[in-house]
C-alpha cells in the first residue's frame, strides 16, 4: 500500500495485530506522539494525522469544516483498516476523531473498537471563546497557558509568524463546528483528562456517554491540558488495557 502525506507511520509494522490512529492538537503536528512509536508493544502499529499546514503539507488547501477534514482522513485511512484499529485524538484531535468515525460509518468500513477523546469536552459542548481572532499577543498567553509549547519560544517572531496563521486556522474550524445531533458512535468511548486542565470539567468529559450507543468512562491523569506529554507510559498502559488485541498488556510498556 503507498504511503499517504495525511497519515504517517513513523515505524511501520506490517504485521502489527492492531492500528492506532492519533490525531492531534489544534496547531499541533505528530510531534505530540513521536515517543510513542517507541513505547507501543509490537503488536500495535502507529499512524498519525497530518493536517494541512504542517510539514509538507504547509501549502495543501485548507478544509472547509472540520468534517470535510475528518472525511480526508476517512478516505486516505480507507487502505488501512484490513485489521482491527483504534482512534486517539487529542483536543481538537478528538472531535475529528468524532467525525472521523462517523464517516467511516456512513461508508459501511469497519469501525474502530474504541475512540479516545484526550483533553476535550462532548462535542455539543464546545465553547468558541474567539481565539482565531485574538490579537498575537493574547493569542500566545492563551497557548502559554495550555501549556503545549515553551512560553519563551513563542517571543520569537519567526516562530510565530510560522504557527500562529496555523494555529487560527485550527481554532476557526473549532468555532465553526456543529456537531449533527442523531449521529451516534458505534464504539465505545474513553474520554482521558487532566484534573487541572482548566478547558475541562468532568461533567464535559462525561457527556462524551450522550454521543455513542456504546458504553463510555472517564479516565483521569495528573496533569492539565498536556498531561500526556509529562506520563507517556502511563497512557499508553491506560490505552493497552482497552485494547482487543490478545497479549498486548500494560506490562508490554517498559
Amino acid at each position: 500500500m503507498a504511503e499517504s502525506r495525511a497519515l504517517r507511520r513513523p515505524f511501520p509494522r506490517p504485521g502489527a495485530a492492531m492500528r492506532l490512529v492519533c490525531l492531534p492538537h489544534a496547531g499541533g503536528s505528530q510531534s505530540l506522539y513521536q515517543a510513542w512509536a517507541q513505547l507501543l508493544p509490537p503488536e500495535i502499529e502507529l499512524i498519525v494525522a497530518c493536517p494541512p499546514g504542517r510539514l509538507d503539507r504547509i501549502d495543501d488547501p485548507w478544509p472547509a469544516s472540520i468534517a470535510d477534514l475528518a472525511a480526508d482522513f476517512a478516505t486516505e485511512l480507507t487502505p488501512w483498516l484490513d485489521r482491527p484499529w483504534v482512534v486517539f485524538g487529542h483536543s481538537m484531535g478528538a472531535l475529528v476523531g468524532h467525525e472521523l468515525v462517523l464517516r467511516v460509518q456512513r461508508m459501511g468500513l469497519p469501525a474502530p473498537a474504541r475512540l479516545f477523546a484526550s483533553a476535550c469536552a462532548a462535542p455539543s459542548l464546545r465553547r468558541d471563546r474567539g481565539q482565531h481572532v485574538m490579537t498575537d499577543d493574547d493569542l500566545c498567553a492563551e497557548l502559554a497557558g495550555l501549556g503545549g509549547i515553551d512560553p519563551e519560544l513563542l517571543e520569537l517572531p519567526e516562530l510565530r509568524e510560522m504557527v500562529l496563521p496555523v494555529i487560527r486556522g485550527d481554532y476557526e474550524l473549532l468555532a465553526d463546528y456543529r456537531p449533527r445531533r442523531g449521529d451516534l458512535l458505534s464504539c465505545p468511548v474513553s474520554a482521558f483528562v487532566g484534573v487541572e486542565d482548566a478547558e475541562l470539567s468532568r461533567e464535559g468529559a462525561v457527556r462524551w456517554g450522550e454521543w455513542t450507543s456504546g458504553p463510555s468512562e472517564v479516565v483521569e491523569f495528573a496533569g492539565g491540558h498536556f498531561y500526556l506529554s509529562e506520563q507517556p507510559e502511563r497512557v499508553i498502559g491506560e490505552l493497552l488495557d482497552r485494547l482487543p488485541v490478545a497479549g498486548v498488556r500494560r506490562s508490554s510498556v517498559t
